[in-house]
């Protein structure tokens, strides 16, 4: 993995996705998801309208120097740049994200910061770096005056959510959700990999992978923005089934109950559809095992089922009400 302004080797890349629903009564057009996204005057907003509507901002770069998480204690230093982004889908789902990529080994003295600038989005450790301790630890979490990539996901959220195109009157309820993830080298010939996907409760899920010498880190961090976007469409409709009364006698409560999955929800599902061409595959993964669209589509067709049932009860209804 590397970037395009340097080509040392990478041996871990980590990042932290936020997704939840766009707080905003309407969703919005693509001139204004442009405009919200805009974060930098001097770089270009990526903007998609088919399979669906796409808006992806420039990245932003956050200057560190602090201790990395590590699962073992190990005290490691590193200075550099974290990215972050933004992504806005169909007007409606808000994503920001924080990803950084770090070598085996760096500098064991502190260089200019000029260093670290023209190396954007990765971090340095003094010395030899831990990578499968750092991975492990990015993904428990870390302690006090560790890097936190998730506050500057949140940091980047915050700042959207006071954007004067943002009401802050969200149409329905829902609770975000937070994905980290860590990629490790696969081992030589070895195409990508998914080690452990893991719902670790209900706002937090953690994914360890394995990529492939040279793959960009940013197409894994748009790889796990792609899960964590329909892993939080998954999350919302159940919450949505579950709080819907099916199956009780209070039929227009539960047509009330599910109407927001029809209106904001049922449209977004589109796994893969910008996954980079060499991650593709990675979804097959998720598909079979837990089944993201097997899941998907039978809870969608138990919305149409119970709206179809209602439709007809409630003409019987107001007819016998006469």
């Amino acid at each position: 993995m590397g970037t395009p302004r340097d080509t040392t080797p990478t041996v871990l890349a980590c990042g932290e996705v936020r997704t939840g629903l766009l707080p905003s009564l309407r969703p919005l057009d693509v001139r204004a998801a442009a405009q919200l996204l805009r974060l930098r005057a001097d770089e270009r907003v990526l903007v998609s309208q088919r399979p669906n509507l796409y808006v992806l901002s420039p990245d932003t770069l956050t200057g560190v120097d602090c201790r990395l998480p590590t699962s073992n204690g190990a005290k490691v230093r590193a200075v550099g740049t974290v990215a972050a982004r933004a992504v806005l889908t169909e007007g409606r789902l808000l994503q920001a994200g924080a990803f950084f990529r770090a070598p085996a080994a760096g500098p064991d003295e502190r260089q200019p910061w000029g260093h670290y600038l023209v190396r954007p989005g990765t971090l340095e450790p003094f010395g030899k770096l831990p990578g499968e301790a750092t991975a492990q630890g990015v993904l428990t979490g870390g302690r006090r005056g560790e890097l936190d990539l998730g506050q500057i996901a949140e940091e980047l959220l915050s700042r959207l959510r006071r954007h004067v195109l943002v009401d802050n009157k969200p149409p329905m309820k829902s609770r975000p959700t937070r994905l980290r993830w860590a990629a490790l080298p696969a081992a030589d010939g070895q195409g990508p990999s998914i080690e452990r996907f893991t719902v670790v409760d209900d706002e937090l899920r953690t994914l360890r992978l394995r990529m492939p010498d040279g793959t960009q880190p940013d197409a894994v961090a748009g790889l796990c923005e792609d899960f964590a976007r329909h892993d939080w469409l998954l999350t919302t409709l159940v919450g949505l089934l579950d709080n819907s009364r099916l199956g009780s006698p209070d039929g227009p409560a539960a047509v009330g109950a599910l109407r927001p999955a029809v209106d904001h929800l049922l449209h977004l599902w589109m796994p893969g559809a910008r996954v980079h061409r060499g991650l593709a595959p990675l979804w097959d993964v998720l598909e079979r095992e837990p089944g993201f669209s097997r899941q998907w589509h039978t809870l969608v067709q138990r919305v149409r089922d119970q709206l179809a049932v209602q439709a007809i009860a409630l003409p019987r209804a107001v007819s016998a009400s006469r």
